[in-house]
């Protein structure tokens, strides 16, 4: 009788055995967040500590996230720390906007992500999957390569597909490199961010990050306007997506345009792209689950033609992709600040206080999960779903400031993996497994070699 396979560890930074010094405190934040967490961070449902002299409130209870995000939602601001991380990067895109001026980018953005236009996405979504997973068939068998970084290219051009029909300037691989330094130097968190240092005083790695700064804004400005000449020459035919919501909306001045421009290509294809990355990891790491992905394909995609329906109809590919993102949640965590004071499961919490609430944390809390380290995609079958809490699974935020994009990348990374992997293999091929660091999202420090070869069976 053969052994029953058992269920992959996911590699992540050992919890901390006892509380870090300020000394030590800063420096593992600067290096990887991930890894200044506790045991008693992942055991119990609410903390409070005093982080560098700031009262700190660790939130992993789902009703108690619920109250903080959901029904006090109004009471909870951007904490300082997370905006003078992002803003220099985002300036006043929706991910960093706050107040009315937030209320009119959403507005603004939401036509694009009504279910029916997202659905009609679907085709470009699976024939630039189709066309990218070809590319890496006809190079099958040759050097590892970086999944990391290849999944940056598949979802970059999906996106700049879809939201953008194909109008942004610059070259793809130009691009990954520009990102890959821009999410390096500038979401690093900074020792002078910790200290809560005058912005006056600069930051070394966003002046490392200048460069790649300038070449996304130069890239953004000559994409805007040849849109804008194109609106002018011939306004009924331009393309109805993203670009033209955002320039023609009211309100909006030409800087948060481009703002919300630059927020959408950086963080809109990046998140998918680690999202698949991780995915095709754990399914090579865990060849039973990869298994049983592969049968779903070979049996119910024949039957599919039309990717509107993949993400309903291929239950075991979403769910690996969606207990990927339990691991590794793309957005790991959501930083609010108290505006006044609240009792949060029992616990005061002052105002000013700052409320972190981590989807790292959450999807990997003993209290919540069975065997929370591991990889185990029946999670997420539609029979076991229902068991979840709503807000025990945040991997795109809760709340009024709920990813707008959530639909959309879900539909997306079904339709990217069920094409690479009716085709492809990919197995892990680095010298050690790879560690997850925080950078906005959770890349994989090193990449993700891998050797991508055919399937045994023609597809």
């Amino acid at each position: 009788m053969s052994a029953i396979a058992q269920p992959f560890l996911a590699p992540a930074p050992r919890p901390q055995a006892r509380p870090l010094s300020t000394p030590a405190f800063v420096w593992t934040a600067m290096r990887n967040p991930l890894a200044i967490w506790g045991e008693r961070a992942y055991r119990e449902p609410v903390l409070r500590d005093d982080w560098l002299r700031v009262p700190t409130v660790v939130v992993n209870d789902p009703a108690a996230i619920r109250h903080c995000l959901v029904d006090n939602a109004a009471n909870y601001a951007m904490q300082p720390l997370r905006q003078r991380i992002l803003r220099p990067m985002l300036r006043d895109g929706l991910l960093t906007a706050e107040g009315e001026l937030w209320r009119r980018s959403r507005r603004a953005i939401a036509p694009v992500f009504t279910p029916r236009n997202v659905a009609g996405l679907a085709p470009v979504m699976a024939a630039r999957s189709a066309a990218f997973a070809e590319r890496l068939a006809a190079e099958a068998d040759a050097a590892p390569r970086d999944v990391a970084n290849e999944m940056t290219l598949l979802t970059y051009d999906i996106l700049q597909a879809t939201l953008f029909t194909d109008a942004i300037a610059g070259e793809p691989v130009a691009f990954a490199r520009a990102m890959d330094s821009f999410l390096h130097r500038m979401g690093r968190v900074d020792p002078l961010d910790l200290l809560d240092a005058p912005a006056f005083l600069p930051r070394l790695g966003r002046l490392l990050g200048h460069r790649s700064t300038r070449y996304f804004r130069r890239l953004i400005a000559e994409t805007a306007a040849r849109r804008r000449a194109l609106l002018a020459h011939d306004p009924d035919g331009a393309p109805q997506d993203l670009l033209t919501l955002l320039l023609r909306a009211d309100g909006l001045t030409p800087d948060e345009i481009e703002d919300n421009i630059i927020t959408f290509i950086g963080a809109g294809h990046e998140t998918t792209a680690r999202a698949l990355g991780w995915t095709l990891y754990l399914l090579a790491c865990a060849p039973a689950e990869r298994d049983k992905v592969e049968r779903e394909l070979d049996e119910r995609l024949p039957s599919l033609p039309d990717p509107r329906d993949w993400a309903d109809a291929l239950p075991r590919t979403r769910a690996a992709l969606e207990e990927a993102m339990r691991l590794y949640p793309p957005a790991p965590s959501l930083n609010r600040m108290a505006i006044e004071a609240d009792t949060v499961a029992g616990l005061e919490v002052p105002a000013g206080a700052s409320l972190l609430v981590m989807p790292w944390l959450v999807h990997r809390h003993e209290a919540l999960w069975e065997r929370p380290g591991h990889f185990m995609p029946d999670r997420f079958l539609p029979e076991n779903r229902a068991r979840l809490d709503r807000f025990q699974y945040i991997p795109f935020g809760v709340g009024p400031r709920v990813c707008i994009g959530a639909s959309f990348a879900i539909q997306e990374g079904v339709i990217a993996l069920a094409s690479l992997m009716r085709e492809l293999r990919f197995d892990y091929v680095g010298a050690r497994a790879p560690h997850p660091v925080q950078k906005i999202t959770v890349q994989p420090r090193d990449g993700l070699p891998m050797r991508v070869g055919r399937c045994r069976v023609s597809r």
